[in-house]
């Protein structure tokens, strides 16, 4: 370190160390402590806070659950229409039979761009 580092090190080192005395000046307090504290009306108002704060909290959760909820059912309907329109569509790669003229079984063979 430099000579100026040591410096302000030292500084600091001695001035922390000292004790923390009162000053001798100062009067002591004449004020009663009863008359310091918040008293009811600190109490209550602190109460109000703090209940007003857990409603919030507790309306905030709701609010979240509840959205978070619509857009999953909003996913589970959106899969189920593309299923269904993939099903109306013949779209769904599931062999069916094919009828012969006379109403018979024939061979089977898929939907599809590709058919024969």
């Amino acid at each position: 370190m430099s000579a100026a580092g040591d410096l302000v090190l030292s500084t600091a080192v001695r001035l922390l160390a000292q004790p923390s005395t009162p000053d001798a000046t100062l009067p002591p307090s004449t004020v009663p402590d009863v008359d310091v504290t918040p008293g009811v009306w600190g109490f209550v108002a602190i109460a109000f806070v703090a209940i007003a704060t857990v409603l919030i909290i507790v309306d905030m959760t709701r609010r979240v659950r509840r959205t978070r909820y619509r857009g999953e059912v909003r996913d589970r309907i959106e899969a189920e229409r593309a299923e269904a329109g993939a099903a109306a569509a013949g779209l769904d790669d599931e062999p069916r039979p094919v009828l012969d003229d006379d109403g018979r079984d024939g061979d089977v063979r898929r939907d599809g761009p590709d058919r024969p």
